[in-house]
């Protein structure tokens, strides 16, 4: 058994006795990989490869892939992102203009831009990367002014995901919420409001710094 592969396993022990997962099983589903290609690391009868590494720091992101991969460094990220003792992940909640720059994936928060950090237990599961208040009425009813979206940032404009609500990061307009559908040519997408007062409109898809899906809400009454 090689170092990485110790140190992987060392991660799932973390993840499960505390109750990041309940069980291997949950594991696997939380990975997006099937069961039985743990089974055999598990048992002793083969190292880790790359593609269960990359999936695994997908879905534990409290997990530091530097240690992981390396050794150096300890095995929790030690941003402010993370409470370390309960490996719960501490969303930001940053301002509009925060989140203008991200693109491609390659999304970071300067601590200026966070208002605050929440622990949200229902989001425990899900990779959110930051959380924004909703500006204006055009997706009423499903969003109102005030509430705040969770999002996860998109790597790759194929993986939109097709009627679904998005926060939009665009040159020219700042940053919109909207549904995406396809639009009239493969250069542009079609934004679409919830509020039937807005009319629909494209985007040329080199006008779009970088897109996230809404993956939650919280609403105050």
């Amino acid at each position: 058994m090689n170092d990485i592969t110790m140190r992987f396993l060392d991660a799932v022990t973390y993840v499960t006795t505390n109750n990041i997962v309940k069980n291997k099983k949950e594991l696997a589903q939380r990975m997006g990989v099937g069961a039985s290609s743990l089974s055999e690391i598990f048992s002793n009868r083969t190292n880790v490869g790359i593609k269960i590494i990359q999936s695994f720091v997908v879905g534990f992101d409290m997990i530091n892939e530097r240690w992981l991969l390396t050794g150096k460094g300890e095995m929790l990220k030690k941003d402010d992102y993370y409470a370390i003792k309960t490996g719960e992940k501490q969303i930001p909640l940053v301002s509009v203009s925060a989140v203008g720059g991200f693109s491609n994936g390659e999304f970071s928060i300067e601590e200026k831009d966070v208002k605050e950090y929440y622990v949200i237990p229902k989001f425990k599961h899900k990779k959110i990367d930051f959380m924004i208040e909703v500006e204006g009425s055009s997706m009423y009813p499903k969003y109102n002014s005030g509430d705040v979206v969770a999002c996860t940032v998109i790597s790759e404009k194929t993986f939109i995901q097709w009627n679904k609500t998005h926060v939009i990061s665009t040159r020219e307009q700042g940053i919109i919420i909207k549904r995406i559908k396809k639009g009239s040519s493969d250069d542009s997408l079609l934004m679409v409001s919830d509020n039937k007062n807005y009319d629909p409109f494209e985007v040329p898809k080199s006008e779009i710094l970088g897109i996230a899906l809404v993956a939650g809400v919280i609403r105050l009454e």
